[in-house]
């Protein structure tokens, strides 16, 4: 391992001068759903669990967007590598079309029968009445999401790495903003309760993908051909279609396990508990894979452009292990600071404040432990998955690793143990972190093997 993490001057410079940007990027944009979850909080445990369920399907959206993100930025990092401007253009178009149909088409089912899509995630129709309110209004802002994540891909793609911090930053403080206003009616507005975080979030999303139109009309690093943009062409469709269009399966379908884990919990005996420790968590958690998440777009950054410019097998291959091993290290450095603040800071201090006691706080705890332990694994995986595998566009593989770990095993696993054997939370903290563990041995056979990298671009003629 450290002859391989022996790199070039400035490599790892490099290296994180890509990362941090979208480190606090993904920082920034998980904090919104946690101070979503804390402010929600305050209302109560039921109002917490009910838009925990309602975001169950939101999720859905949330992973179609990075999908058509990630498989965006498997052509545009390539074709900045060759220098190739307009096909960015082209292959954003048809991303932006793709992905606004597809999230449309979501946000208007969710808009008409909100109650009847919360019934089926949940045992208590209570929280399906309390959670409509929310789910009616957020899948709309999913559509302009969808649009300005593409053009942040694109900017991600040519090294500018701070556009999305920059962006999403100030979505996040205008949505909390918002939120103070809306859910507690203050400054003279109506308390809308959790329908006001749901028109908060549309706001601002309205807004930040505003702010994407005038950048992108005005950038002179990727100029935005408008010609491309509305005609990519058929050849660039097909090539979205053929690298792209699975990694969008593939995140759809792991974020509807990812749901279906949420609408486990929603059936057990617990539940209100089960989800209220659920959505605290799951926050939190994301909070402290950013590191993993932002070294994993800087693997697919830097492993795309090496294979657009042409370097050879061997020289892609070293670089993706460094990148990995570097990835694991991180994760390792990452995954002890945060089970030392389980006892010393979560438990005494951030459970209380977002009203978790007695159970929930126990689920909670077990929930961090497990989840936090699990931190090096997520790592490799995440870097494996969306960062080497993708830019080298076998995403066939990166699917089927990326989803047989959690349909095959996780799933099972955790249901077997809280619907049927109701063995308790904690071996179902262990259930859920399954897919990590058997997930990382099977993305170091199939990166060991060298037959992932290819070249998305070839043959095509700007």
């Amino acid at each position: 391992m450290l002859q391989t993490l022996r790199r070039e001057p400035g490599f790892y410079k490099r290296l994180w001068k890509l990362s941090l940007p979208m480190i606090l990027q993904n920082l920034i944009t998980f904090s919104l759903g946690l101070i979503d979850t804390f402010m929600v909080s305050q209302l109560g445990n039921q109002e917490m669990a009910a838009v925990t369920t309602a975001n169950v399907p939101v999720f859905l959206l949330i992973s179609i967007v990075f999908g058509v993100q990630s498989g965006l930025g498997i052509l545009a990092s390539q074709y900045w590598g060759k220098g190739d401007t307009k096909s960015i253009s082209r292959a954003l178009g048809v991303a932006s079309f793709l992905g606004t149909v597809i999230t449309v088409v979501l946000a208007v089912v969710f808009f008409l029968f909100p109650v009847s899509v919360m019934d089926l995630l949940s045992n208590k129709h209570a929280l399906s009445l309390l959670g409509a309110p929310y789910l009616r209004v957020i899948g709309f802002s999913y559509v302009f999401n969808m649009l300005s994540s593409a053009y942040v891909s694109v900017q991600r793609s040519v090294e500018n790495a701070s556009f999305g911090m920059k962006l999403f930053g100030f979505s996040t403080l205008l949505n909390t903003g918002l939120n103070y206003l809306l859910i507690f009616g203050h400054g003279g507005f109506p308390a809308m309760g959790v329908g006001g975080a749901a028109i908060a979030t549309l706001l601002a999303r309205v807004c930040e993908f505003l702010i994407c139109v005038v950048c992108a009309l005005r950038s002179k690093t990727v100029p935005l051909d408008l010609a491309c943009f509305f005609r990519p062409g058929t050849d660039m469709a097909r090539r979205f279609v053929k690298y792209a269009s699975p990694v969008v399966l593939n995140e759809a379908a792991w974020g509807l396990g990812n749901s279906l884990l949420t609408v486990i919990l929603g059936y057990t005996e617990n539940s209100v508990a089960m989800l209220a420790a659920n959505a605290v968590m799951g926050n939190l958690s994301r909070l402290f894979l950013v590191v993993c998440f932002g070294l994993g777009a800087a693997t697919a950054v830097i492993v795309g452009k090496a294979i657009g410019e042409g370097k050879s097998h061997a020289q892609v291959t070293d670089l993706s292990r460094a990148l990995l091993h570097f990835g694991v290290l991180v994760g390792g450095g990452v995954a002890i600071v945060s089970l030392l603040l389980v006892p010393l800071v979560f438990v005494p201090v951030i459970f209380p404040l977002f009203k978790l006691f007695g159970e929930s706080a126990a689920i909670a705890t077990a929930l961090a432990v497990t989840g936090f332990a699990a931190i090096p694994l997520h790592a490799y995986a995440i870097s494996s998955v969306t960062g080497v595998l993708r830019a080298g566009g076998d995403v066939a593989w990166g699917t089927a690793l990326d989803l047989g770990p959690q349909w095959l095993l996780c799933l099972p696993l955790t249901a077997l143990a809280a619907l049927v054997l109701k063995t308790g939370y904690w071996p179902i903290c262990i259930a859920i972190q399954v897919e990590s563990i058997v997930k990382v041995p099977l993305c170091m056979w199939r990166i060991n093997k060298g037959k992932w990298i290819n070249d998305v671009t070839r043959g095509h003629d700007a």
